[in-house]
């Protein structure tokens, strides 16, 4: 009976293992006015009962003479069988600490995001299949909209002059590149200069 025992045990541990895979990760550099302020990690990891967990994680710091900004970005996305179950942002900046979460509560999202200058409550019971995390590891080819995890609201996508998407949502814009079906950058567009994320590996 231990022997039994045991090898169900074994048998279980190696189905973790196997099914709880290595996480996918690409490197990005963040520059700002040709100078590099700060770092961009994208995680993809399949876990067992068919979740995948997508982490983005940045790291910024700016020291201008007129112009300081230092943010520590995170965002955590899980899904299950194609559905984001959860999304949270932390962002700890010299502006405040801001927070975003979206969550499925068995017939709809509730969503609550408080980030610098922006806030959304709402509720949503149209199902999440693709949102911004996801693009880092996947082209959205014939998607018209994204779900953006800081914001809780949608980026309108559309064809961009480079092989990739504009993504819009109110007063924001950015341009999303790849190059055969690979994320190699994003330009994030600002008043004051444009933050360009582009891939290191």
């Amino acid at each position: 009976m231990r022997y039994v025992y045991f090898l169900l045990s074994l048998l279980v541990s190696c189905g973790w293992a196997t099914a709880q895979s290595t996480p996918e990760t690409h490197h990005y550099a963040i520059d700002i006015a040709g100078a590099r302020i700060g770092t961009m990690t994208a995680s993809r990891q399949q876990l067992p009962n068919n979740e995948v967990v997508y982490t983005q994680i940045s790291d910024v710091q700016v020291n201008f003479l007129v112009y300081k900004l230092t943010i520590y970005y995170k965002v955590i996305s899980r899904l299950k069988n194609g559905q984001l179950m959860l999304a949270t942002v932390e962002a700890h900046t010299n502006k405040g600490n801001y927070s975003s979460r979206t969550e499925w509560v068995g017939t709809h999202y509730e969503i609550n995001a408080n980030q610098y200058k922006y806030e959304r409550k709402a509720t949503e019971n149209r199902k999440i299949d693709f949102t911004i995390s996801m693009m880092y590891f996947s082209e959205p080819s014939g998607r018209q909209r994204v779900y953006a995890e800081y914001f809780g609201d949608y980026f309108t996508l559309t064809p961009s002059p480079r092989p990739g998407y504009q993504a819009i949502l109110a007063d924001r814009e950015d341009e999303y590149i790849y190059e055969k079906g690979r994320l190699v950058r994003v330009i994030k567009k600002n008043a004051l200069k444009n933050f360009n994320i582009r891939l290191l590996d």
